[in-house]
């Protein structure tokens, strides 16, 4: 049995606050012990097992990532990176700060006992601070998804109690230990809300009630269907063209012809396509995402078509840049990202594959293809030296890392290209996956970094791939990379006012 403590015996001073509580505690575990939970027998204890080493977790984590929208992806990771640092901390700082002794099991009914009883402190509760990490994490970036996961994780916590194998306060000090994890991971990795593109500088766009004057040329091999019907359900005025690749491009230009907006659905390329038909027309610009990767229009802050719907019916819309590459006669522009050198070789190996067998397996293979092959590093004149480089890559805006998040644009006029060279040298596979991981601000022999307005390469031997966008082309000679500042309007939903 849990110890009696006679309240009445106690005497001021400065421990009885804490034999107080203690007593409580004990109490309070001796309350639910003998409280009969009605449906709680087959379900708690093995809850309670399933969390354990946060099995539980991860394959919840699974499945929100099996929902494939941006906002469910980044639930799953913030719960799991949460869960990994409250987790870390229990383990190295918590259980060995207080060492408390598990509950006598006396009072518990047999039926709830673990098979296995743990052999660790009893305060706090590891499993109460994992599943509050985990489900404040998850609800930071997507609420309804932590309405879902919240009454789970605090079934877990409680199921502690129910086994006998934490006193109440050990679940609520986890529980406290685990949000508290969830919030200092958001002050290292801010959630998008808060790292949010600036909602400068404001574009004059037409505000469009129910979408009249927008005209969609919608991708149908990007697999868009869904998002398509579901901009049509936001906007069910809009005109929608569903097209093949191939066909992109002339209805892209039929499209401008008559419509007040140009709206778009579909992956990189089809998205460049639309920006450049958007500039030669002077309209504004609709991205609804329809691809793999997406990069603009998640880094524009539309992941869906409710969202981009409720900019377009407000007019709420941003100027952004546009990058632009000149080689003679031969020109383009790019929204994302512009490279040479193995990059995009690998993007014209990857494009022969894809329609085999799937984009991602296609990537990986070309990639493995491309860095094996038995070639030379580009040779290119760079500030009227001569260099052998292995890539050069120039972004759009400047990329940050969050954490250890992919890279993304935080500000899409900020007039700068963010270029990224990988000498040449031996090894290139181990150059480029140093570069990779070394981020976007680190200097050494075989990689660097710099943000520039313009830049010039003289010298490029001819039939040197160039890769915008996910296009590929070549180019011989002088080319030159520069930004076109403010160039374009995009749709963008606005920050509430108060």
């Amino acid at each position: 049995m849990s110890p009696d403590v006679d309240l009445t015996a106690l005497k001021p001073g400065r421990h009885a606050l804490r034999d107080w509580l203690l007593a409580l505690d004990c109490r309070l575990f001796e309350f639910a012990a003998a409280r009969h939970w009605p449906a709680a027998e087959p379900i708690l204890p093995r809850l309670s097992r399933s969390a354990n080493h946060g099995l539980l977790w991860f394959a919840t984590a699974g499945v929100i990532a099996a929902g494939r929208t941006p906002r469910a992806r980044r639930a799953a990771v913030r719960g799991v990176a949460s869960l990994a640092l409250a987790s870390a901390t229990i383990n190295t700082v918590g259980k060995r700060s207080v060492r408390r002794s598990r509950p006598v099991l006396d009072p518990v009914p047999a039926v709830r006992h673990l098979k296995r009883q743990p052999i660790t402190t009893s305060f706090p509760s590891g499993h109460s601070a994992s599943a509050a990490a985990f489900a404040t994490g998850v609800a930071m970036e997507s609420p309804a998804w932590g309405a879902v996961v919240a009454p789970v994780a605090f079934s877990v916590a409680m199921s502690r109690v129910y086994t006998g194998v934490h006193f109440p306060s050990d679940v609520l000090a986890g529980a406290a230990l685990g949000a508290g994890a969830a919030f200092a991971a958001r002050g290292l990795v801010p959630t998008r809300d808060r790292a949010a593109l600036p909602a400068r500088p404001r574009a004059e766009a037409p505000a469009l009630p129910e979408g009249e004057g927008l005209v969609v040329v919608a991708n149908t091999a990007a697999g868009s269907s869904d998002r398509v019907r579901a901009l049509r359900a936001g906007l069910p005025r809009a005109e929608v063209v569903e097209c093949l690749p191939e066909e992109v491009p002339d209805e892209l230009e039929k499209a401008a012809a008559r419509a007040r907006v140009l709206g778009v659905c579909g992956g990189d390329g089809t998205v460049n396509a639309a920006a450049g038909t958007a500039l030669r027309h002077r309209l504004p610009l609709a991205v609804l995402p329809g691809g793999t990767l997406n990069h603009f229009a998640y880094d524009l802050g539309v992941e869906d078509a409710r969202a981009l719907a409720r900019a377009v019916q407000q007019g709420e819309a941003v100027r952004v840049d546009v990058g632009r590459f000149v080689c003679g006669e031969k020109q383009g522009v790019f929204v994302n990202t512009c490279s040479l050198g193995v990059y995009p070789e690998l993007v014209r190996e990857r494009d022969r594959w894809a329609h085999r067998i799937g984009s991602w397996p296609a990537g990986v293979l070309a990639a493995l293809r491309v860095l094996r092959a038995d070639r030379h590093p580009l040779e290119a004149e760079v500030g009227g030296r001569a260099r052998p480089l292995w890539l050069l890559f120039a972004g759009n805006g400047t990329y940050h890392r969050m954490g250890l998040a992919p890279a993304r644009r935080m500000d899409l006029a900020d007039g700068q290209l963010d270029v990224r060279v990988v000498h040449g040298g031996r090894r290139p596979a181990l150059r480029l996956l140093a570069a990779a991981l070394a981020g976007p601000l680190t200097r050494s022999p075989a990689h660097a970094a710099v943000q520039v307005g313009r830049l010039r390469l003289a010298g490029v031997a001819p039939g040197t791939l160039l890769a915008y966008d996910g296009e590929v082309t070549e180019v011989e000679g002088e080319v030159t990379l520069e930004k076109v500042p403010e160039a374009l309007a995009v749709y963008r939903p606005l920050p509430q006012r108060s």
